[in-house]
């Protein structure tokens, strides 16, 4: 079977394809999602500053068992946290119950003139050892260049709305061409589940639809942050690696794109 489970951004720990969403995942739902999804196998969990469940997330990964360094997690700033970048970095890790992240993300552009500035703290706090690797969520490629030619330091993910319907094959490359792994979130929650063409790709390998909008972002290479706080959707969600699309299947599921 092809197909990598992970992807190398430079920093001594691979970055899984597959990652645990937990965007609106709060209070008592947050630890046994958590605590699930790694008896799952999952390795990747991706939180946020906004999110408010950062605590609840530390004590779970503290009370599983499973090693720090097997885990990659994901914690972001908000544009409104400008002016406070140090105090929302160490109340995360203190929430986190760590001492780094491996990835920090600005949450989404900042006004015009505070991105530069934004931009060379997350470059610090790498430099500090505070987080292993750095970059933005919902980035034009155009504002990624901004950053890059003030400080020459790119960053390793966009992590952007990413489904069949907003399939950008000419933005994909842009990210590629500049060394940037591009992260999906919302497919399923945004998808039609019933579109004929994913009924289609599903009913002949025997999957739900959502297994293959899971397995069409990993085929391209990006990223998928799959959410959810049922146990067996959980599941279902990292159970993508017995099948495969053909290209001809890639190439239907790129066609739902209504980008133009």
């Amino acid at each position: 079977m092809s197909g990598h489970k992970s992807v190398d951004i430079g920093v001594g720990k691979p970055l899984p394809l597959v990652g645990l969403g937990t965007w609106n995942v709060i209070g008592d739902d947050v630890g046994p999602t958590v605590r699930t999804a790694l008896e799952a196998g999952y390795r990747h969990i991706d939180t946020a500053y906004g999110y408010e469940n950062e605590a609840e997330i530390g004590q779970a990964l503290e009370d599983c068992g499973v090693d720090r360094e097997e885990v990659f997690l994901t914690s972001k700033i908000p544009p409104r946290r400008v002016g406070f970048e140090r105090e929302t970095l160490d109340g995360s890790l203190k929430k986190l119950r760590t001492d780094y992240l491996d990835l920090w993300l600005i949450h989404a552009p900042p006004q015009p003139e505070e991105s530069v500035p934004l931009w060379r703290f997350l470059v610090a706090a790498r430099e500090e050892g505070k987080v292993r690797a750095i970059g933005v969520s919902n980035y034009s490629t155009a504002q990624i260049d901004e950053l890059v030619d003030a400080t020459g330091v790119v960053p390793a993910v966009n992590q952007i709305k990413w489904t069949p319907e907003l399939f950008d094959r000419e933005r994909m490359a842009q990210l590629r061409e500049r060394g940037i792994v591009l992260e999906g979130f919302s497919a399923i929650r945004l998808t039609d589940h019933d579109d004929p063409t994913l009924a289609k790709v599903a009913n002949a390998h025997s999957v739900t639809p959502a297994q293959v909008l899971l397995r069409w972002h990993v085929q391209h290479g990006v990223v998928c942050l799959p959410r959810s706080v049922r146990p067996e959707r959980i599941r279902e969600n990292i159970d993508i690696w017995n099948f495969e699309l053909s290209a001809d299947e890639l190439r239907l599921v790129d066609a739902m794109s209504t980008v133009v």
